[in-house]
């Protein structure tokens, strides 16, 4: 450890006065509260519906205009029951201290706020915007009460007059006919972080009733093992089993049996699936005591909607079929059919009672959905004329029964099944795939933990070949270090040392899921992928580095983890004045490389820290 020249000291003062990063860094343990400027005000008058509503009367009123916080109630209403026409709910506002733009499927083109939409309903994503400005403060977030129909939000800025045009886009996707239907418009301009004011749009839809979030049990939150990316569809029990045998040395509490479990054909296409007969594993009900046995839980991969053309099931519900699925061979269920829905719930409460399964990995719940095609009326065997409202009907009945069966069973759905109706259903969300993409899965993790409240947030399986050097295998895990690991090599191949590294980071992981996944969660730049990840819980802050940034030791924070998951040995700290500290470095595999008591004055300091290891302080 040395005391850095002065030449750059001057140069790390100007990042840490500079970067947006370093700002969310030294954020405290309470959550800032909105300061005392004046919010930008949207009049109301200036909020309009824009398109030909046909036999509605639409009405407007605010319903609620607190500091900063507006929302603004729209009412459709008809003598008699009608389709509703596609309209938009414009207004504008100008680019003031705008620098970059949030919503739920930001991956790539995160910067571009020149045009920026998100399209989503009850099976994917959320419908809210947001702008910040450079020091990440909320300029404006926008957001719709009705989760459960399409909706599209855009906005783009015309450059004649550098102004925001947002647009809501509504009922573009058919919808039943109807006489009433309304729908609030939330709009906050206080001066808050903008994953601050994101993290209060899911609350404000976690109070509505009907969006209750399930309930997240403890096991939720620890480590599973996946056999996805590690086997495919190719997975045998016994092999599992083994690979269970090492994974809970490691730390994993639940092991995740994906698609090939219930047939023997491996085309990676769904023409067999639907029948649920458990051909590749014909003794399931050993299998699950064998993994029990080693102390894991085991949770099975079904897809919600699928009955394969070649499934013993697809005569059984012809003309109750949404749709057929070209190129995967299967058909889509109508779950507007009481028949249906009766067949998907007792499929898993089956599942549950003979093989003692303790969760569910559900898949492709967006594919219930309308299209132009689908008669939108309660007729012919169907009692339900919306599809979306029987998907929640469906949905509904699978939580409540299955809980009622097992209060802590666990349910896995995945991006873009995500949101909050999406929370009432299921208590674990995972990042959507992203073989080998530690990036990827840090951006998507971090996406999902910004809106998912206290619902388990887990990463895409990890995968990395074994001839991986271990610190660049370790950056797999360190990326997603804010999300439950989901875990998926081939245990029983992989070198020593990679096993090693899991075994370390998994057990640090355990230790500290308590700050890590319940305390104050502090997201950097999106428009930078997120460059610095943080968490504290009583004065225990833990800071993962991506990029080369200084970090701030507050004077507030008693214990201090900063993680290295860059690629050089240098970490920079700032102290505002004079403490001691015991400070330790490990490598990536928990190696102590040094330690000892130190007196670390006020400025910046320069400490070697291996690549994937970490240094740590404690307060004397």
């Amino acid at each position: 450890m040395k005391t850095i020249n002065i030449l750059k000291a001057t140069f790390f003062i100007f990042c840490i006065l500079n970067l947006n990063s370093c700002d969310s860094i030294s954020t405290p343990n309470e959550l800032p509260e909105a300061k005392k400027s004046t919010p930008l005000a949207i009049s109301i008058e200036n909020i309009e519906i824009v398109g030909d509503p046909g036999h509605f009367i639409v009405e407007k009123k605010s319903v609620s205009d607190q500091y900063g916080i507006q929302i603004i109630r729209f009412s459709f209403s008809s003598e008699s029951a009608a389709e509703l026409q596609p309209v938009s709910i414009k207004f504008n506002f100008p680019s003031i201290d705008i620098n970059g733009f949030w919503n739920p499927l930001i991956s790539v083109d995160k910067v571009n706020y020149y045009s920026s939409a998100v399209t989503s309903k009850a099976s994917s994503y959320a419908p809210v915007l947001s702008f910040y400005n450079n020091a990440l403060q909320n300029r404006i977030t926008i957001a719709i009460s009705d989760a459960v129909n399409q909706s599209e939000i855009r906005s783009y800025l015309r450059e004649e007059d550098v102004i925001f045009y947002p647009e809501i886009r509504l009922f573009k996707e058919k919808m039943p006919k109807t006489k009433y239907y309304e729908i609030d418009l939330r709009i906050d301009t206080r001066d808050l972080p903008y994953y601050k004011t994101l993290a209060d749009v899911a609350e404000w839809w976690a109070g509505n009733p009907d969006y209750k979030p399930m309930q997240v049990p403890d096991e939720a939150k620890k480590p599973m093992y996946s056999t996805w990316y590690s086997y495919h569809q190719n997975i045998t029990a016994e092999e599992i089993v083994a690979e269970c045998k090492i994974a809970k040395t490691l730390g994993c509490n639940a092991v995740i049996i994906d698609d090939g479990w219930q047939t023997r054909d491996s085309n990676r296409g769904y023409a067999y699936t639907g029948d649920w007969q458990a051909e590749r594993i014909p003794e399931m009900e050993t299998f699950v005591e064998a993994v029990h046995a080693e102390g894991m839980q085991l949770l099975l991969w079904y897809s919600l909607p699928f009955i394969g053309e070649n499934a013993k099931n697809y005569p059984k519900f012809k003309g109750k079929y949404l749709r057929y699925w070209n190129g995967q061979g299967t058909w889509v269920l109508d779950p507007r059919y009481p028949e249906v829905r009766k067949f998907i719930v007792n499929t898993y409460i089956q599942a549950m009672e003979q093989w003692k399964v303790d969760g569910f990995k559900l898949d492709f719940i967006g594919r219930f959905t309308a299209d132009d095609e689908t008669i939108l009326t309660a007729e012919d065997g169907r009692d339900f004329a919306s599809v979306n409202d029987a998907t929640d009907a469906l949905m509904t009945e699978v939580t409540s029964r299955l809980t009622e069966l097992n209060p802590k069973i666990l349910i896995e759905f995945r991006q873009p099944y995500i949101g909050p109706v999406m929370r009432k259903y299921g208590n674990m969300f995972r990042g959507v795939d992203a073989p080998n993409n530690a990036v990827a899965n840090r951006i998507e993790t971090t996406n999902l933990r910004i809106l998912a409240g206290n619902t388990a947030v887990h990463s895409d399986m990890f995968i990395w070949r074994k001839e991986e050097p271990v610190e660049i295998a370790a950056l797999q895990i360190l990326n997603i270090l804010y999300s439950v690991p989901q875990l998926s090599v081939k245990l029983a191949e992989i070198p020593d040392e990679h096993l090693d590294m899991i075994r370390y980071w998994f057990g640090y992981w355990n230790d500290h899921r308590h700050i890590l996944l319940d305390g104050a969660f502090v997201p950097s730049n999106p428009g930078a992928n997120y460059p610095v990840l943080s968490a504290i819980l009583n004065g225990y802050r833990i800071i993962t580095l991506y990029e080369e940034m200084p970090v701030l030791y507050e004077d507030s924070v008693n214990e201090l983890d900063i993680i290295n998951a860059k690629a050089s040995d240098q970490i920079i700290i700032q102290n505002k004045n004079k403490r001691i500290a015991r400070i330790r470095i490990t490598d990536c595999m928990g190696n102590e490389v040094y330690a000892e008591q130190i007196s670390l004055a006020a400025g910046l300091h320069e400490f070697k820290v291996p690549p994937s290891g970490m240094i740590s302080f404690k307060r004397k």
